[in-house]
């Protein structure tokens, strides 16, 4: 396929639920950046449902609502060093520093709030 990495995240259950921890979303959302039917297409051929803003179109589509989450993730794993620029020459210890962070992060939303 041509989405390598919608295609790697699961169906990691055995039992092959679609939804919930360890199954594949329902949903993909994204920004304009990603409008274009080919991929929407694709999207719907493995169940998933694009939620992709339109180009062209004026902003306020409620998107945003679900995307600021994302965003707001990727802020705070910026502001580990380490995880600004890519330095480390394996993917396993890349993926070793990206769990350590949001591990951190996990720890740090859910014990202080």
């Amino acid at each position: 396929g041509t989405l390598p990495l919608v295609d790697s995240a699961g169906p990691l259950d055995p039992e092959g639920e679609d939804e919930g921890p360890g199954g594949r979303p329902g949903e993909l959302y994204g920004d304009r950046a990603y409008d274009a039917e080919a991929l929407r297409d694709e999207l719907r051929e493995r169940d998933i449902e694009p939620k992709l803003a339109k180009r062209r179109t004026p902003h306020g589509s409620g998107l945003g609502k679900v995307r600021w989450v994302v965003e707001r993730t990727i802020g705070w794993l910026h502001n580990f060093r380490k995880l600004r620029v890519v330095t480390e020459k394996t993917q396993e210890m890349q993926l070793a520093l990206l769990n350590l962070g949001l591990s951190l992060i996990c720890f740090n939303y859910f014990c202080n709030s």
